[in-house]
């Protein structure tokens, strides 16, 4: 079944449900380079005649299908096949080797676009991660202040329910803790909000974009940006904590699909780590988190600084004063001198 609800719940409830994650990107490389691509070199009689190479695969996972098995991606193999079957049948080539270079050639313009999202540091955006249908996917967020308003909030964009009550426990938070990022309690009163997440192919859902939400708001009110390689996962309750999530595995392969160096995971999915594969382990840093002050301080660019901005003058502590860098007393004069 590709959708649990869908099965009648007494008949769920007398099942034994083993629930299949979708493959990786790696896992789909080797499923056609093992699998598929001898099984219909074999069904277009082109054996010893085709080859793939590995950005060829590569490039047909990454540009032509999103899935989160493999059958498009075996649709896609066959497809590439009979055409070079016809270059062969019309004597044009002897043989042909498909490398990622002629994919255009053979399969037209890619048919998956690079997602959105914040690489610059930009403010007021930043770089979730959700699990689809297709797998673990991206999910930025992005905020746009407009002052003069009447403290309205509009959440549009590929937002399920869940999401737009994660919105609301975002703003209530960013409320209660404006003044420990230099935010204008009054501003936020009077300003309009509108929080957006771009829907692009494949619609968002599943209660993971709390962090991602709140660090938005709080980037595009305090004009603090937020990290570009930093891709952030969990769901938030009203007071700040950070509660675990699932699909680690799918999203943990989306921030190393897209080149994030750093993913902000709850502390509660830390035991989840050991379904993650081995070569996303080794190019991402996890940085668990028990609060949504860890999160800001991980994902925003300069916490420390706006920290010390908006701290009390009388607070601040004193450099110890080094006698040496002191410049000396004039010397007074003696009794009797004339001055």
């Amino acid at each position: 079944a590709n959708d649990l609800s869908a099965i009648p719940g007494p008949l769920r409830d007398r099942m034994d449900v083993i629930e299949l994650p979708s493959y990786t990107r790696v896992e789909k490389y080797n499923i056609a380079r093992k699998h598929l691509v001898p099984k219909q070199l074999k069904a277009c009689g082109l054996s010893g005649k085709v080859t793939f190479s590995q950005s060829a695969l590569y490039g047909i996972i990454d540009g032509y299908v999103r899935e989160a098995g493999v059958r498009n991606l075996e649709r896609t193999i066959t497809s590439v096949l009979r055409k070079c079957a016809r270059k062969i049948a019309s004597g044009e080539v002897e043989s042909f080797a498909v490398t990622g270079s002629n994919l255009e050639e053979l399969l037209g313009p890619k048919m998956i676009k690079p997602d959105f999202l914040n690489r610059t540091n930009a403010i007021g955006i930043a770089n979730g991660l959700a699990w689809t249908s297709v797998g673990g996917e991206t999910l930025p967020i992005e905020v746009q202040v407009m002052d003069n308003g009447s403290g309205k909030i509009t959440v549009t964009g590929s937002l399920g329910d869940v999401m737009k009550e994660s919105a609301q426990l975002a703003v209530t938070y960013v409320r209660v803790h404006a003044d420990e990022y230099g935010i204008d309690p009054e501003r936020l009163k009077k300003c309009d909000l509108h929080i957006h997440a771009p829907e692009g192919a494949v619609p968002k859902d599943g209660p993971s974009a709390g962090v991602t939400l709140t660090t938005a708001l709080v980037s595009c009110l305090s004009g603090i940006p937020v990290r570009g390689d930093v891709a952030m996962t969990g769901e938030i309750t009203l007071h700040g904590n950070v509660l675990p999530i699932g699909g680690l595995r799918e999203k943990s392969m989306a921030a190393y699909r897209e080149g994030m160096k750093t993913v902000l995971i709850p502390k509660d999915n830390v035991s989840d780590l050991y379904e993650v594969d081995d070569e996303v382990k080794k190019n991402l840093q996890f940085l668990p988190m028990s609060n949504l002050a860890q999160v800001l301080n991980a994902a925003l660019l300069k916490p420390k600084t706006v920290s010390a901005r908006h701290s009390h003058p009388s607070k601040k502590a004193k450099k110890p004063v080094d006698a040496a860098s002191q410049p000396k007393p004039a010397e007074q004069p003696k009794p009797g001198a004339v001055c």
